[in-house]
């Protein structure tokens, strides 16, 4: 088994390693305003004739930035530094997604899985994993449509191959899960709603600044993460899908490439809390801490939202100061850490673990889920194993229990998940709550939380590690 899960430590999104965290996008900078003067007029005026402003969070009091490429950057950077008004300035740290062995991600045909036997082509069958999550049997317990709706989860990214049958408008075929901004007139070239985004209907690309969010990553990472969300809710192989209750906002923030930047991550943060979704996805991380990054989930924390983040694909203890794992790392109290199990409930040889750090255990071995197709097929499934396919089973369950008590903040379906989840002894020694969830429970636990306290939750103000400086 050590062999098979070494070859499977695959599309898992990570920064750049301890010995590399200074690697920043040349030149920007996310530069953050004491709230106290943090109108945009001084923040304007205080990077007039130093940089150039690329976007701007108002709400956070942070700005992302870029120093003229000349003698005077380095001047521009210190005067910053230096300025009362300024809580901190840091570089625009790039992201990376690091992958192993991703050949072995073999697309196959619905039909030939079901003639082979390896899915169930019944709408009553969980086909993504064997571990005793109990997840067909809670289906039975989830109200209908009619009674409460759908759950916007955002998924942040690699994208989404959206003309795959699960992503399908109904009337096609499909499960209705892809997310629809109602407030926007699809191909008008207008910002409808306001929101800063042009005929974002469906989500938003954040590597290229337009609404075409395609997942162009080898593997489908995005799709196969979405995959599992929606797959946590029917049967995603079943010859007729079922409706998704779940509804898939993707924000692409890695681009083909493999990378990304602080600043999009942050931004599609931002756009997901400002649009609506109750859960936040992030199957990506590293171990390089930013102070941006922990001051949007921060923001989403106090809008009520539930934040998974994957602990990470190294074997390592996520408590050992040297071995840290962001975002999973922040204490954000609606952030949930998730490790990975196999379908014999011990974990995953190559989860991250932490006794602090780490929340929870969740299935991530050979998870098959939807991937990128082609004009032959354009709706094939693979495996794919991880912490990044762990916390979407996570994120698809939290959607679910949301649907039963919408009332309740992130920070209490947190603790309503860990409430709920089994104790197993292969985790006892790996993850705080010494658990790996469970569907059933959790269905049944949400409902009877119908009359908790609306949205109650702690007050929660960041301890920030130390700052970095620029490379």
């Amino acid at each position: 088994m050590g062999r098979i899960h070494s070859l499977l430590i695959i599309s898992f999104l990570t920064m750049m390693s301890a010995a590399q965290a200074q690697e920043a996008v040349p030149g920007e900078y996310l530069v953050k305003f004491k709230m106290t003067s943090a109108a945009p007029g001084l923040a304007q005026q205080k990077i007039s004739g130093k940089m150039a402003l690329k976007a701007s969070f108002p709400s956070m009091g942070l700005y992302h930035v870029s120093l003229k490429q000349d003698a005077s950057a380095q001047e521009g950077y210190e005067s910053l530094k230096n300025d009362p008004d300024v809580e901190f300035i840091e570089p625009n740290f790039i992201l990376r997604k690091e992958e192993i062995d991703g050949d072995l991600v073999k697309p196959e045909s619905l039909d030939s899985l079901i003639a082979a036997g390896s899915v169930s082509a019944s709408a009553a069958t969980y086909s993504q994993s064997s571990a005793p999550t109990q997840v067909a049997d809670s289906w039975s317990k989830v109200s209908s449509l009619s009674a409460s709706g759908k759950i916007i989860v955002a998924v942040i990214d690699t994208g989404l191959y959206k003309a795959h049958r699960v992503f399908q408008p109904v009337a096609n075929g499909g499960t209705g899960a892809l997310w629809v901004n109602t407030r926007e007139i699809p191909n008008n070239g207008i910002d409808d709603d306001n929101n800063g985004y042009i005929d974002d209907v469906n989500g938003w690309n954040f590597v290229n600044n337009t609404a075409n969010f395609n997942d162009d990553d080898k593997n489908g990472h995005g799709t196969h993460v979405s995959g599992i969300v929606v797959g946590a809710g029917l049967n995603i192989f079943a010859t007729t899908l079922d409706e998704s209750k779940i509804e898939i906002m993707p924000l692409k923030f890695l681009s083909a490439s493999g990378t990304g930047s602080t600043s999009d991550a942050i931004k599609a943060i931002y756009y997901a809390v400002y649009n609506g979704a109750r859960v936040i996805n992030n199957s990506w991380g590293g171990s390089s801490y930013s102070r941006s990054l922990h001051d949007a989930l921060t923001y989403a924390y106090n809008y009520h939202v539930f934040i998974a983040s994957a602990a990470g694909n190294y074997n390592s203890d996520n408590d050992n100061a040297a071995t840290p794992m962001y975002p999973a790392n922040y204490d954000v109290p609606s952030n949930m850490s998730v490790a990975s199990t196999s379908s014999y409930d011990v974990r995953s040889s190559f989860s991250n673990f932490g006794l602090t750090k780490v929340h929870i255990g969740s299935p991530g071995e050979w998870i098959r889920s939807s991937v990128p197709g082609s004009s032959t097929d354009p709706s094939p499934y693979a495996y794919m194993s991880g912490t990044s396919m762990a916390t979407p089973f996570v994120s698809g369950m939290a959607a679910l229990a949301l649907r039963e008590s919408p009332q309740l903040s992130g920070y209490q379906l947190k603790n309503l998940i860990l409430d709920s989840a089994n104790p197993v002894n292969g985790l006892t020694a790996y993850v705080s709550s010494g658990s790996r969830i469970n569907s059933l429970n959790l269905i049944q636990t949400a409902q009877a939380a119908k009359n908790t306290t609306a949205s109650y939750q702690p007050s929660y103000k960041p301890t920030y590690l130390a700052e970095r400086s620029p490379a």
